[in-house]
């Protein structure tokens, strides 16, 4: 895929750049694959807002993505790649020999009418899937689970893959995208290839709109409200805030440590390398 640009004949046609979708399908999804989706405008279960600036935008249908890759030894063909609203990579429709269908997440580089195949000892060939111990060290793969049968869980987003590095005992070796480094169990599956549109991240909506479309609403600064409102708030005049950069409730933005710990912490070899270096 390629980028799209436009001829500046408005203030924010001159900035745009988009991912152009040429070759992708036009029509709707199936409808036997999607589901309703509600919008939450950012409230829980309570009704109280704990994502603040969510609300509005486009009304979409969730499309199911099948991220188990169970229906082994049985060759799949590519029916379509679709554009899918919900997440950043493309979406391929399946069609298996016994006449399911499925959406996977399409890897980069799968065409329409390629056959892709889920089980042990496979060819290693783009859209393949099988465990991670049938793999050589060295390949590039996508939907990786963390526990086996649980589903797909890391480099799901565009253009994301992990590396599979080597095998310690029943553990594979992966280097993330991040720079961290961990163990997972071997039987665990993974699909070859990075997911597709890569040049996502190339995107420049050129428009304020185009993010009220995805149902992003404009966050006011800190330092432009009153002192009940933010820390960052009042002030004679315009001000950086007199502070650290902290949230409305006063946790610091900058470097405070919120994960808490998991069983898995010790399967991780590196942590992620830090911004800036």
């Amino acid at each position: 895929m390629s980028l799209k640009t436009y001829k500046p004949y408005t203030k924010s046609t001159r900035t745009t750049i988009l991912v152009d979708r040429k070759g992708i399908w036009k029509g709707g999804p199936v409808k036997s694959l999607t589901s309703g989706k509600i919008s939450t405008g950012g409230r829980n279960n309570l009704g109280r807002i704990t994502s603040r600036a969510k609300g509005s935008g486009h009304k979409k249908r969730y499309r199911i993505i099948d991220f188990y890759r169970n229906k082994l030894d049985m060759k799949a063909k590519v029916e379509r790649i679709e554009y899918d609203p919900n997440r950043t990579s493309y979406i391929a429709l399946l069609k298996y020999e016994d006449g399911h269908i499925n959406y996977i997440l399409c890897p980069k580089n799968l065409k329409v009418g390629d056959e892709i195949v889920s089980g042990k000892k496979k060819e290693i060939k783009i859209g393949n899937c099988m465990p991670l111990y049938d793999i050589p060290p060295g390949t590039v793969v996508h939907n990786v689970e963390l526990v086996e049968g649980s589903g797909g869980k890391l480099a799901r987003s565009a253009g994301s893959s992990v590396t599979l590095s080597g095998f310690d005992g029943d553990y594979a070796i992966i280097k993330l995208s991040s720079g961290e480094s961990r163990k997972i169990r071997s039987a665990c599956k993974g699909t070859i290839g990075s997911v597709s549109n890569p040049d996502q991240k190339n995107i420049q909506i050129g428009k304020a709109g185009r993010n009220r479309w995805k149902g992003k609403r404009p966050l006011t600064r800190g330092v432009a409200k009153n002192p009940v409102d933010h820390p960052h708030g009042g002030g004679e005049g315009k001000t950086s805030g007199g502070r650290n950069p902290v949230s409305p409730w006063g946790q610091s933005a900058k470097g405070l440590k919120t994960r808490k710990p998991k069983k898995s912490d010790n399967l991780i070899i590196s942590r992620r390398k830090k911004r800036g270096k």
